[in-house]
């Protein structure tokens, strides 16, 4: 007898029924970022569809967000003023600290609101930490900043920090601040396996961080080693970490795949900047169907493994997904 699969496929309500991966808006968190000293949101050049944002602006994106469903947001931030030290990260009047109580007030539970917690946005230098005389980013110096920030960034309000920058011992740093000062149940996701990508650029034209000289090669992840995620993964989840990420995702879904097989944690991957910038510019081309590979590649993501995924078209995709 001949096998026929095909029987599941001929229409779309029994490709739906049987589908093995299904898109949750509850899992998507949408990444957002917020700009002092505008008058009027700026859209990106090389993101188009993505802001900056001003404060009212950015509340009103958040309510759209929690209306489609989505499950959490993150911010970065971008201050009017930056120096060497990135004193903006933790003031508490900083841009990020305000529109934390912004959204906490607004929102209260209805979100999990995350943070960026790294210091390229806020350096002249656009390097994730301080600086050595000789321009080499110093690790433990930048962890007693990293501790500052996250003790900021809860007291205004986040519920979910996430540290980006690749700083050996971040996590315990992170995690030790936190608990000293009373925030025990503020998790922590940390961008475990975060790549020295091509696919960064749209961002930095978005957060304003492109390093001023060098690049981040030294503190981030060569994209030929797969094993070494998953050390910096178990590392990570030694020193406190709740929720691991991958970043970038698509060229990288065989390391979400391995990190999920490893871990007992929530599995997070960042569907960045380049990758949304190259689906809109083929599609504003015309080369190929932009709804339909939205939706491929986000599916793509959650069949690797990711429980969670940061996307800028996590509003849109919610909204389709009702």
């Amino acid at each position: 007898m001949i096998e026929r699969p095909r029987r599941l496929r001929r229409t779309p309500a029994l490709r739906r029924l049987v589908a093995e991966t299904r898109l949750d808006p509850a899992a998507f968190i949408l990444p957002m970022f917020i700009k002092e000293g505008i008058s009027d949101p700026v859209e990106i050049s090389s993101m188009p569809g993505v802001h900056q944002h001003t404060r009212e602006s950015l509340r009103k994106a958040a309510h759209e967000a929690v209306e489609a469903g989505v499950g959490g947001v993150i911010l970065f931030g971008i201050p009017a003023h930056k120096d060497e030290r990135g004193s903006a990260a933790d003031d508490p009047n900083g841009v990020m600290q305000v529109a934390l109580r912004d959204l906490s007030a607004d929102l209260g539970d209805s979100v999990v609101l995350m943070t960026d917690l790294c210091l390229d946005e806020y350096t002249s230098h656009g390097h994730c930490g301080l600086l050595t005389p000789s321009g080499e980013v110093d690790n433990d110096p930048t962890l007693e900043r990293y501790a500052s920030i996250a003790v900021a960034q809860a007291a205004a309000g986040a519920q979910v920090v996430a540290p980006s920058g690749m700083m050996d011992g971040q996590v315990a740093a992170i995690r030790d601040a936190l608990d000293g000062a009373g925030y025990h149940n503020i998790p922590i996701m940390a961008y475990s396996a975060k790549y020295a990508s091509a696919l960064y650029g749209p961002f930095r034209d978005a957060a304003e961080c492109a390093p001023q000289f060098g690049d981040r090669a030294a503190y981030q992840q060569d994209p030929a080693n797969a094993r070494e995620s998953l050390r910096e993964t178990a590392l990570d989840l030694a020193e406190g970490a709740d929720i691991v990420m991958v970043k970038p995702a698509s060229l990288y879904l065989d390391v979400v795949r391995q990190v999920k097989d490893a871990v007992e944690v929530p599995v997070a991957a960042y569907q960045v900047s380049g990758e949304y910038a190259m689906i809109e510019a083929a599609a504003a081309n015309g080369w190929i169907d932009r709804d339909r590979a939205i939706m491929e590649s986000l599916v793509s993501i959650r069949r690797a493994g990711a429980d969670l995924t940061l996307t800028y078209w996590a509003t849109e995709v919610a909204r389709r997904l009702r």
